[in-house]
């Protein structure tokens, strides 16, 4: 796309938004132009309805399509600056789904069947604390309020900072990996110590559990 996405990425930045955003914008719109061969300064609304029909027919999730939706009306009405009649592409009807959730017996399964301790803590960071895996690798040490029974949660969703509670099983479970580990600075630090462990990682090692001790599909 050129300078065309140049223009796109420039215009994300000055909002301040991600650079996993950033990425995951740029990755929808390329996807878009492939479908059609020809620059979005080419196409229009006609476009957009035609290439979200066809997420819809390849079976594609609503926050796929609603996502797909989002990016190309930021393209068209924040960077080119064209007039955009965006009511006149309808929203995708949200699928309707019961969330799947773990009893309390499935999450000590789950925890018990992952055997690297710093990969078991990340989890018990998410399950007893209710953090992101984004939020639990990026703690660092001096985020653990032991005093206040709390969790400082830097940058978290919507790039604020919050504090969750800190529970006394993840809490001696930490002084334990403590005691070994001496982390520093990141309290779940990657293959260098100066990096957080990757949420690659977590996520690859949760499904492989999840698989192993047979959960619930999320």
């Amino acid at each position: 796309m050129g300078e065309l996405q140049d223009q796109m990425v420039m215009a994300m930045r000055l909002r301040n938004f991600s650079p996993k955003t950033i990425k995951s914008y740029v990755s929808v719109v390329r996807g878009y132009v492939r479908k059609f061969g020809k620059s979005p300064r080419e196409m229009g609304e006609e476009e957009v309805r035609t290439y979200l029909q066809s997420l819809m027919e390849r079976g594609a999730g609503w926050a796929t399509i609603r996502q797909t939706r989002s990016v190309l009306t930021f393209l068209y009405r924040d960077t080119l600056k064209r007039e955009w009649k965006v009511e006149n592409i309808p929203h995708p009807k949200r699928e309707k789904r019961l969330p799947v959730v773990f009893s309390t017996e499935e999450v000590k399964r789950f925890l018990e069947g992952v055997r690297n301790p710093k990969h078991r803590l990340v989890m018990m960071a998410c399950y007893s604390a209710g953090l992101r895996v984004s939020e639990a690798v990026h703690l660092k040490v001096t985020d653990i309020d032991s005093a206040r029974m709390q969790i400082r949660v830097e940058q978290g969703k919507g790039k604020k900072d919050r504090y969750t509670l800190l529970g006394n099983v993840f809490l001696s479970e930490l002084r334990s990996y403590w005691k070994i580990y001496r982390p520093q600075p990141w309290l779940f630090a990657g293959r260098n110590p100066e990096m957080p462990l990757s949420e690659r990682t977590v996520q690859a090692v949760f499904t492989k559990v999840k698989k192993k001790v047979v959960l619930p599909s999320m």
